[in-house]
């Protein structure tokens, strides 16, 4: 179990992902370019194997934006996408309407 205050220290925001691409040398790593708001995120996930490269651009997104930057195959990512995990399957978060990237998740 977690605090409510350790709750509200993670910063959650929708993201709109405007690039997408495959990472060389990886079956499963996608690069993302996202907007959230007031910056623009590179984020690496893994989920090539649910989620075409086409068919994630304009997506919006959840976005953990205050999690330590990790290098995956050689590239680096400054935040997370938050998915389900389906029977080892990710499906992705996202919103039931058009929300303005940068807005926080409470």
């Amino acid at each position: 179990m977690i605090s409510f205050d350790e709750f509200q220290k993670m910063d959650l925001r929708i993201g709109k992902i405007k690039t997408a691409e495959r990472i060389e040398g990886s079956d499963r790593l996608i690069k993302l370019r996202v907007d959230v708001g007031n910056e623009s995120r590179q984020i690496v996930a893994g989920i090539s194997e649910s989620y075409s490269v086409v068919d994630l651009i304009n997506k919006n997104i959840v976005v953990l934006m205050n999690l330590e930057p990790k290098i995956l195959k050689g590239v680096k990512s400054d935040g997370m996408l938050l998915a389900a995990d389906v029977n080892g399957t990710p499906v992705l978060l996202t919103t039931e309407k058009d929300v303005p990237s940068g807005t926080r998740i409470r």
